[in-house]
């Protein structure tokens, strides 16, 4: 319980030494990654459900050759291609604002820094760390977070591109037939 307690206190004070950016920052990781692990999910359930009931729509078709057909296979691969890329673009414009909501505290933090210089002048080192710390804290918090997501976002893109290939794939003229 006390570590836990410890842990609480830890993270106030980074946020404190952060500024109010940092909190946008935890609420955009905490949702890019909520995404992230939905998709994951999906994969794992839902997305298993609707290939069998694509595919079980596709071959109760008698015609798999007419230009009808080729329109109703084009429809189902865009349903799962549709069901499939949900979320990810959300997922990938948050990876691309964490970073940039750490340059904004960079920004709001040299601001400070430079109150704090015309204030006090330039001899009260002191009083301008904490808005040093308010300018890097945010970047390396952005950027950490950014980092983390990118490659769950990348590897998600392309699960994204072999599921609808496969399923392409498996709802070709020749592979009914044979």
């Amino acid at each position: 319980m006390r570590a836990l307690a410890d842990l609480w206190v830890a993270n106030q004070d980074f946020l404190e030494t952060g500024g109010d950016v940092l909190v946008a920052i935890l609420l955009a990781t905490f949702l890019m990654w909520l995404l992230i692990l939905e998709r994951y999910w999906y994969f794992r359930t839902a997305h298993l459900r609707e290939v069998e009931g694509v595919l079980d729509t596709w071959k109760q078709r008698s015609d798999h050759h007419s230009w009808h057909a080729h329109q109703i296979r084009q429809s189902l691969i865009s349903r799962v291609s549709i069901d499939a890329n949900r979320n990810v673009p959300m997922i990938k414009t948050l990876v691309a604002l964490c970073p940039l909501l750490g340059l904004l505290g960079t920004v709001t933090g040299m601001i400070e820094v430079f109150d704090v210089m015309a204030e006090a002048g330039s001899g009260n080192p002191r009083a301008m760390a904490s808005g040093v710390s308010k300018a890097t804290v945010p970047t390396m918090a952005g950027m950490v977070a950014a980092i983390s997501g990118y490659i769950p976002s990348v590897a998600l893109e392309r699960r994204v591109q072999s599921e609808v290939q496969q399923v392409s794939d498996r709802l070709s003229p020749e592979e009914v037939t044979t």
